[in-house]
């Protein structure tokens, strides 16, 4: 008789995005066989399967991963990630304490004070989240009723979803990250230290010279017609002029529409078809590692396809990338493509700030759908700036001489939060980098970490083993003495790769800040407070402020202790997004309607007795 197949719950199975992961969250027995890694990156299916023996456990499963068989006692649990399966049992079981040096200097620095705010977070929001919000400028100030500074719905039983965090309150983001430094006399404070794909190609800009270039911006696209409300599509490589179009978008009102600068001509022309932007911003080329990748090629066929199907985009803006490509060499249409450097310097370095209603919208964000249409996720502008900002600070223990590095790219939400406008809003300094982490060498991560004293590093589960497996040597030739925090990020990290950017990128004096999120939801929702407990490898430990998690059954009861399930959220927290571009009921089915009640992330997990979550 064939073994069973016991396959994802259905509302796991048709709620995968790209580059998603999920894990099998029961107890299961018998012999145990994984097809795992079934899923679709950039259009490709793949698969592979693993044969596990007795005594381990699978860790990762990817989207579609169903299990054949397996021996008697063995567990299919939330895990880490693809690339290794299997770990020994009792291996996660490993704490980590943060040293009594960090202890002294940090933001949580007990489980006890976590306790407190976390209880006061979730008890009263709108006190909790009010007092951070009052620590930003407001134009006009959000107006309070019954103590309230937001509102929510996320049962669909109840009617139309909708969350309002500071409805009523003017703000603007851009001022908020950048203006507001400035006049509290840190212009002179680097804002960007920007290193180019290969060696010896750098720059900086202060915070001061960082505003100068966003009003310019700013500016111009506000002389192309540009006002409060419109899109402004983005598809460029990692220059410090991606988080500049960023902030100047905000800075007049408008709504950008950032596109990884690696997705196809088909993708771009989605999403422009879906937001219609008239101006669209881009550069010639891209340098990545030594592949040259010619953007506004791609640019040009996603804006031939998009005109073919109904909306023309009248103004293409492109930065001369010369170290990828010669001007002479970059196509161009005459009455539409215009050169970055030949006309944004000689518009005006001062731009009157558009003060917008704390629900205006700040971005759009497409992730892939199941469907295979783009799902554009909304975020607006007050309750994602306090959230990002807040999450930023506490999540890495964030102080004023800290300079940051995350390798995400602006193309991602993770780029988004935790690249340009969570470090801003603290007035961190970070570095930008246009290149990848293994070019030249093994070594360029930790050679950049060296050269601008990084203190807080981020990066994703996938570049650390990629890493790992070049062995310490490219780590060790380093002194990475500026290291105090280590951040993953993108997807569950597997405990030996876990152990190994502790204990030698690390040296075992940085604590791991695992963070679990979504596009969909802004900022951290799981996350370590590093000075605050112990640490286990693979796991992201306790819920951020105000988030309040729930494991669900199959029938939608909401769990108690130690115990598997669907991961969700029961109340509203201000970083979450307000629907799907121009598709509300979508919004509501993918997110509300499969587990009425609760905010269903899509992701299975694993509740322990001391209460932190395995993802």
């Amino acid at each position: 008789m064939p073994p069973a197949v016991h396959s994802f719950p259905r509302p796991l199975a048709h709620n995968w995005t790209s580059g998603a992961s999920g894990r099998w969250c029961g107890p299961i027995s018998g012999s145990l066989r994984v097809v795992s890694e079934v899923g679709f990156r950039g259009g490709v299916h793949s698969s592979r399967v693993l044969t596990m023996a007795p005594g381990h456990e699978v860790r990762s499963v990817r989207p579609g991963a169903h299990v054949l068989s397996s021996p008697v006692g063995a567990k299919f649990v939330p895990g880490a990630v693809s690339g290794e399966a299997a770990v020994v049992a009792g291996q996660e079981e490993e704490l980590v304490a943060p040293s009594e040096e960090f202890q002294a200097t940090a933001l949580v620095a007990s489980r006890a004070q976590y306790d407190e705010m976390y209880k006061r977070s979730v008890e009263n929001p709108d006190g909790f989240w009010g007092d951070i919000a009052s620590t930003f400028f407001w134009k006009k100030r959000w107006p309070v009723k019954d103590g309230k500074v937001h509102t929510e719905n996320i049962d669909v039983r109840n009617g139309r979803v909708a969350v309002e965090w500071f409805k009523g309150g003017q703000t603007n983001i851009c001022y908020n990250a950048i203006d507001r430094h400035v006049e509290a006399g840190l212009g002179d404070k680097v804002a960007f230290y920007w290193e180019g794909n290969d060696l010896g190609v750098d720059a900086s800009l202060t915070y001061k010279e960082v505003l100068e270039k966003v009003c310019q911006l700013a500016n111009y696209l506000r002389s192309q017609g540009v006002k409060k409300g419109d899109a402004v599509a983005i598809y460029m490589p990692m220059l410090a002029e991606l988080p500049i179009a960023m902030l100047a978008c905000a800075r007049i009102g408008a709504v950008h529409s950032v596109v990884f600068a690696g997705f196809s001509a088909e993708s771009l022309y989605q999403r422009i078809l879906d937001c219609k932007p008239n101006v669209i911003l881009t550069s010639s080329a891209v340098k990545r590692g030594a592949k040259i990748i010619k953007l506004k090629d791609i640019v040009d066929d996603a804006l031939s396809r998009a005109s073919a199907d109904g909306h023309t985009v009248g103004m293409c803006l492109t930065y001369d990338n010369s170290s990828a490509l010669k001007r002479e060499e970059t196509a161009w249409t005459e009455g539409r493509d215009s050169w970055w450097q030949d006309i944004v310097p000689s518009y005006a370095k001062e731009c009157d700030v558009e003060w917008v209603d704390a629900e205006d919208t700040l971005f759009l964000l497409y992730t892939s759908g199941s469907t295979g249409k783009p799902k554009g996720v909304l975020h607006t502008t007050g309750g994602y700036m306090v959230y990002a900002a807040t999450t930023f600070k506490y999540a890495f223990n964030y102080h004023d001489d800290d300079v940051y590095w995350c390798t995400a790219d602006c193309g991602w939400i993770t780029g988004h939060s935790y690249l340009t406008y969570g470090p801003l809003l603290n007035g961190a300094s970070m570095v930008v980098f246009e290149g990848v982490p293994n070019y030249p060498d093994a070594g360029r991560c930790w050679d950049i970490v060296d050269k601008y004293n990084v203190s807080i590093f981020y990066t994703a589960p996938t570049a650390i083993r990629s890493l790992m497996r070049s062995g310490d040597e490219p780590v060790l030739r380093h002194s990475r003495k500026s290291l105090r925090v280590l951040g993953t990020v993108g997807e569950p990290i597997n405990p030996s790769a876990w152990k190994w950017y502790h204990e030698v990128v690390g040296d075992k004096l940085c604590p791991i800040v695992d963070t679990w999120w979504q596009t969909e939801t802004g900022g951290f929702m799981i996350t370590p407070q590093p000075g605050a407990w112990a640490l286990k490898p693979g796991s992201a430990t306790l819920p951020f402020f105000g988030v309040q998690p729930a494991v669900v059954d199959d029938n939608a009861q909401e769990q108690s202790g130690e115990c598997s399930g669907y991961l969700c959220i029961k109340a509203a927290w201000p970083g979450m997004m307000r629907t799907l571009q121009g598709d509300h009921d979508r919004y509501e089915t993918t997110y509300f309607a499969p587990f009425k009640g609760f905010y269903f992330s899509g992701d299975g997990c694993r509740r322990l007795e001391s209460s932190c979550f395995i993802l």
